[in-house]
């Protein structure tokens, strides 16, 4: 059954005004329009509405809350929770290419395949990589026994290929030039190129003076 809850990240007890700043939040952050129209965030979208509307009207989230507590107590395993199988179909892909996992787990109440969240206990998923991180995209598929407290965890790496060595460059150039995740040292979140540069000018100004105090 599906956690409403989860999908919000919002507590169980969590108010109508929480519900709403939740949803307002992560509608704009997964909304399909301001993601390309990538299948991963048009799927993430449609639950995340799917929740709102379910625990925004009082007496849907009732109901629901009724069934969620009547499932978790239905729920009495008392063998850890394992992964049966969790393949994809390649491991080594290109960026746009089409990507099919298959799981089957036991004896777990809550199971995720991250990055996508919440997932059935077996199933398929089909979706695209658009973006490699260091030239791979790791997939780890969590089964949880709430009860018990114990999760099993398993991955799989997918490793980034090119069709040809000038691809591989380009795609290389680009990265150089493409902004960059704000941190600490690049507060701006400039172009690897511009803050390779930078360090170049850095260098440049120590050999500088040290050449000049080794002369004096």
């Amino acid at each position: 059954m599906k956690d409403y809850y989860y999908f919000l990240g919002i507590a169980h007890d969590a108010s109508e005004e929480d519900i709403k700043k939740a949803y307002r939040k992560l509608s704009l952050k997964y909304h399909p329009d301001k993601n390309e129209n990538d299948d991963f965030f048009a799927d993430r979208f449609r639950e995340i509405q799917e929740a709102y509307e379910t625990l925004s009207d009082k007496g849907r989230r009732i109901s629901y809350d009724q069934n969620l507590e009547s499932h978790q107590k239905s729920f009495r395993y008392t063998v850890p929770p394992s992964i049966k199988n969790f393949t994809a179909n390649k491991i080594h892909a290109k960026k746009g290419e089409e990507i099919i996992i298959n799981w089957q787990t036991q004896n777990a109440d809550i199971v995720k395949v991250m990055p996508f969240g919440l997932e059935k206990a077996y199933g398929e998923r089909v979706f695209k990589i658009t973006e490699f991180k260091n030239g791979k995209f790791q997939l780890l598929l969590h089964a949880t026994n709430s009860l018990l407290h114990k999760t099993a965890v398993q991955g799989i790496t997918i490793t980034e290929v090119f069709e040809t060595d000038s691809e591989k460059l380009r795609d290389q150039a680009e990265e150089l030039f493409r902004s960059q995740p704000r941190t600490a040292i690049n507060r701006r979140g400039q172009p690897k190129i511009i803050m390779l540069m930078w360090g170049i000018v850095i260098l440049a100004i120590a050999l500088y003076f040290l050449i000049k105090t080794l002369g004096g």
